[in-house]
């Protein structure tokens, strides 16, 4: 025993020995290995330059950045060591050398990892943006070309994109906004249509929403200003702004200033190229196109087949010399001409295309003596005047269908004999065929996930300027006016005049215009128009529609009496207003519309109004419908009304033998019940939007057009009373609504829900009660509601109890359920552990939008029970049409499904998780090459991880394939917010604003059912 002390004893002095004379030699070898690290370190850094930093397209790898922190790290441990060797005690030198030692092959280690063969850089993550619908380029190649040269070099910040209107601008930077979102120089591609007049706020404002952000409201431009600029610092940019008519200051707006450091880029299209060179802006022409191009492009839209009649191509080719090389002249003519096959019709169009041309004012814009002949080849008096009433709004405004057709029945415009239903029909078709002559655009609001319609700004200024000499418009909408015209600008011949979207405080005592043959009169959106003096109106004898919509208006003129003419009056959202004068004279009103104005007494009259089709009285402070006004509107096809418990005879609304279309809120079961029976009787009702609200609050019902027939149910003691709900319903909401335990029970004990068989989506909220949606039969395995089978779109939000989604005896043998569900949203429903059996999964194949949020106790998105605990082999299961994946804020998730579990989403396109610290692995399976190596989901356009959660990404989740995260950084975004609210607007709204439920009327809205009213801030669920 005691030689083995010695010899360890012996040992160590040996090694104490060894590292006290060997210091200065190690301490040698340290230096030089550094400095075969260091060179190796410079190499790197010039790699990175030349393979990253000027080939944009790629990123530096993470294992590089690792690598380079680890070399900086070493280096300053050398240095530590360097200045003890200085001042280490004597007795000291031997640990100091052994520190060395260490510090030699750590040195050497980090010399062998930075070789890296496979390269410094991977291809970054292609931009973010919005595709917009485009048509394929002709002729303007080469201008594309060019701009295109000028976004990927170092030598042109500002780039102006120039021409005269219609030359094809807009065009041409919708195919370089798509083609830089395939890329991947930018981090964020933004689109924003400037138009006239400029308004900073609104251009601020459409740049924070394109930036995935909001400014605050109530500060002012130079606040909003720097938050903008910070928000727009943090990414390589591209900002096109179109039809910019003015000069501006980009720092004045928050655009961070292009340069060569930042790497943005601002692109703007003017037709004044001062404004261009004002701005800085390397200045690239749009040039009319050449008569090879103009024929090519014409037969591209007309339709080749066109060259097939005997003896057209000659006259065609004249046609398109009349088009002198516009390509918006050449697309609207085409698209007039599309489809005629007879010759005649052809020199016919080329004799009236000359004649147009020839009769125009010479000191016209040139694209309007083209523009003309589309419109006269519209070949109806009718959809030429519902054409020139699209140039009434404020330039680049975007309209839904139901609005502007809303507008045309207003107008007089569509035959309104039948049905209402097959009035619109009349309205669509119209729609569609200035659409299809290309004197309308078609876009898309992907807010609010509708198509809109908007005016080319050229063909708007052709509408209002060189239509019809007998035609007289004065439109001055959306100008930034603080106040009316004077009287002389007020024509005697005037038909028409808009002055909506102003900044109108006041009218003059006084005015008077003598306007006897203005038709329209649209004031709408002067928030701060308080008062319209008696005079106003005197000289206006044939006034048929008059619009006040959206003002601060108190009381309506005595004056509006005597309107004998009028067939529409828009009082929507004139919350001051509290008077309005004897309607009795207006025996041709056939729409009185006043959705949250602040009357309280029904006007005086009404019950004359017997041309009365719409009427919208959802009015607050409405205290009572006196009796017999009802029946005596005998023409109603559209009521929209508030129903305060006894403040109507529900019996007089079921004579109404022509509604065909009712919105109504109720605070009485009993009314409800009656009118849902009731309307079982009115063969005619064709779209209905129903609110039960016992105890009415300020809340906010969040709903889209798709469905017609909708019914709210909110603040009911649900059980206590049946609840009768129609058969035709599509669109189910409840919400704080007591004793409910499950959809059998939650409405009535009939269970009338099973005849719903058009049901198609269903949203439950804050009722505490509810323990699972669906309970099976303990005798059978078939479902309670069937009905739910077919629903599409499921929101559950602040349900607590809710453990389950499906329970019951029958689960496993009933793998229809929820088989036709598209979208699930799931928040704040604490009691749910297990989120879906695998059963239930099995059941899901159209699946699309799977989003938890918010549930706290949540351990496991699909049971592991489930699986077989037995079985060593991987359990696949697949999602063929999910698309949209996201979970947040879920302390307690340890898994979305058991280690065994793998889910193939190959349709895949978003995934985003935050705040799900325990959960360690992310089960997607990733297509495999050939090569055996991952590649990313063919659909795949990010993955979210908000910037708290890096961490988390980086060292704590895994996926199945080890090199999984390298091929999926490209895709990955950090994604910061600044507050709750911003955080939430990622998550776009989905359903529901969080415990709020709205009004009927929707704001910024012609009456329609569910039409959402757009919040400022919106929670996700």
């Amino acid at each position: 025993m005691m030689d083995k002390v010695m010899d360890k004893f012996v040992e160590k002095v040996e090694n104490f020995v060894d590292h006290h004379g060997n210091l200065e030699e190690d301490l040698n070898e340290l230096r030089s290995e550094w400095q075969v690290l260091k060179r190796r370190k410079i190499d790197v850094n010039s790699r990175i330059q030349v393979e990253v930093e000027v080939h944009s397209s790629q990123v530096v790898k993470e294992e590089v950045k690792g690598w380079l922190e680890d070399v900086q790290k070493i280096e300053q441990d050398i240095q530590d060591v360097e200045e003890r060797v200085g001042t280490v005690p004597y007795y000291k030198r031997a640990s100091l050398d052994k520190l060395v030692c260490e510090k030699i092959e750590v040195v050497k280690r980090i010399q062998e990892r930075g070789i890296f063969e496979g390269g410094l850089g991977i291809k970054r993550a292609p931009a973010c943006g919005m595709v917009i619908p485009t048509e394929n380029l002709e002729g303007e190649i080469s201008t594309k070309d060019e701009i295109w040269e000028h976004l990927m070099g170092n030598k042109v910040g500002m780039i102006g994109v120039c021409g005269i209107g219609g030359v094809g601008k807009t065009t041409i930077m919708k195919h370089v906004n798509n083609e830089l979102l395939e890329g991947d120089r930018f981090q964020k591609v933004i689109w924003v249509t400037v138009s006239y007049p400029l308004n900073v706020c609104e251009l601020q404002k459409k740049i924070a929403l394109a930036m995935d952000k909001k400014l605050p409201e109530d500060e002012e431009e130079m606040m909003r200003a720097g938050k903008l600029m910070d928000i727009m610092g943090r990414v390589r940019f591209v900002l096109i702004l179109d039809d910019v008519w003015e000069k501006f200051s980009l720092t004045d707006v928050g655009i961070p200033e292009p340069t060569l450091q930042n790497g943005c880029k601002v692109v703007i299209t003017s037709r004044s190229a001062d404004v261009c060179n004002f701005m800085g802006c390397e200045i690239v022409k749009v040039q009319l196109l050449s008569s090879g191009e103009s024929l090519n492009l014409f037969l591209n839209r007309v339709g080749r087949d066109a060259l097939q009649v005997a003896g057209l191509e000659e006259i065609l080719k004249l046609i398109v010399e009349e088009c002198a090389g516009l390509p918006l002249a050449i697309v609207v003519i085409a698209g007039c001409m599309r489809g005629e096959k007879d010759i005649i019709e052809w020199r016919n169009a080329l004799y009236e295309l000359r004649q147009c041309v020839n009769s125009v004012r010479v000191k016209e814009d040139m694209v309007f003596r083209r523009l003309k002949f589309s419109y006269d080849r519209l070949g109806s008096l009718r959809i030429q005047k519902c054409f020139l009433y699209c140039s009434l709004f404020r330039e680049d405004y975007e309209f839904s269908r139901k609005e502007m057709i809303e507008g045309w029945i207003d107008e007089g415009l569509i035959d309104q004999s039948g049905r209402r239903q097959e009035v619109y029909d009349r309205g669509h078709v119209f729609l569609n065929r200035l659409e299809k002559n290309c004197l309308l655009e078609k876009t898309v609001d992907r807010f609010a996930n509708e198509v809109r319609f908007k005016m080319h700004d050229v063909v708007r200024d052709m509408a209002i300027k060189s239509i019809d000499p007998e035609v007289r418009y004065m439109v001055k909408a959306g100008m930034k006016l603080s106040k009316v015209p004077n009287e002389h600008d007020w024509a005697i011949d005037l038909n028409k005049v808009s002055l909506m979207a102003n900044y109108i405080s006041e009218i003059p005592v006084g005015l008077t215009p003598k306007c006897p043959l203005l038709s329209t009169l649209i004031l709408s959106n002067n928030l701060n128009l308080s008062e319209i003096p008696n005079s106003f109106f005197e000289g206006m004898v044939g006034l048929k529609v008059l619009d006040l919509s959206d003002t601060g208006i108190e009381a309506l003129p005595d004056s509006i009496s005597n309107l004998v003419n009028l067939s529409a009056l828009r009082l929507r959202k004139c919350k001051m207003l509290k008077y309005l004068p004897s309607l009795a004279k207006l025996r041709a009103l056939k729409k009185l519309d006043l959705p949250k104005a602040g009357i309280e007494v029904v006007p005086q009259g009404m019950e004359m109004l017997v041309s009365l089709e719409h009427r919208d009285l959802f009015c607050q402070n409405l205290k009572e419908i006196p009796t017999a006004i009802l029946p005596s509107l005998s023409s109603l096809q559209c009521l929209v009304i508030s129903i305060a418990k006894g403040m109507i005879n529900l019996e007089e609304g079921a004579r109404l033998s022509k509604l065909e279309s009712l919105e109504c809120e109720m605070e009485a079961i009993q009314d409800f019940n009656y009118l849902v029976n009731k309307s079982k009787d009115f063969e005619s009702l064709t779209a209905y939007n129903l609110q039960l609200r016992i105890d009415k609050q300020d809340m906010v019902y969040v709903s889209g057009d798709k469905y017609q027939h909708k019914v709210l149910i909110a603040e009911c003691e649900i059980g206590e009373e049946c609840i009768v709900l129609p058969d035709t319903l599509e669109d189910l909401w409840i919400a704080k609504c007591k004793n409910m335990k499950n959809m059998r029970c939650s409405l009535n004990k009939k269970v009338l829900l099973e005849n719903a068989t058009e049901l198609r989506s269903c949203s439950i909220e804050d009722c505490k009660g509810i323990e699972c949606i669906v309970e099976l039969d303990s005798s059978s395995s078939s479902l309670c509601c069937p009905v739910l089978d077919k629903l599409e779109k499921l929101t559950l939000n602040d349900l607590p109890n809710l453990s389950v989604l499906v329970r019951g005896e029958g689960v496993a043998t009933s793998p229809q359920a929820f088989s036709n569900l598209k979208e699930l949203f799931i928040s704040e429903c604490s009691g749910m552990r297990k989120l879906l059996s695998l059963e239930l999964l099995q059941g899901l194949q159209n699946l699309e939008v799977l989003h938890v949020c918010n549930c706290k106790q949540t351990e496991e998105i699909i049971a592991s029970s489930d699986l077989n605990a037995s079985s060593s082999d991987k359990f696949t299961f697949t999602c063929p049409k999910l698309r949209r994946f996201f979970l947040e804020d879920l302390p307690q998730l340890k898994s979305i499904c058991n280690d065994k579990g793998v889910m193939v989403c190959d349709s895949i396109e978003e995934i985003s998780i935050d705040e799900c610290p325990e959960l360690k692995r992310i089960p997607v399976q990733l297509p495999l090459l050939d090569n055996g190596q991952p590649s990313p989901p063919p659909r795949l356009r990010e993955i979210k991880i908000f910037k708290e959660s890096k961490e988390w990404w980086e060292s704590v989740v895994e996926w199945d394939h080890p090199n999984a995260k390298n091929i999926l950084q490209p895709f990955l975004k950090f994604i910061e917010w600044s507050g709750v609210a911003d955080k939430y607007s990622i998550f776009q709204n989905f359903a529901i604003n969080k415990s709020r439920v709205s009004p009927i009327t929707r704001a910024n809205k012609t009456p329609s059912f569910g039409t959402p009213q757009r919040e400022q801030s919106q929670k996700c669920v």
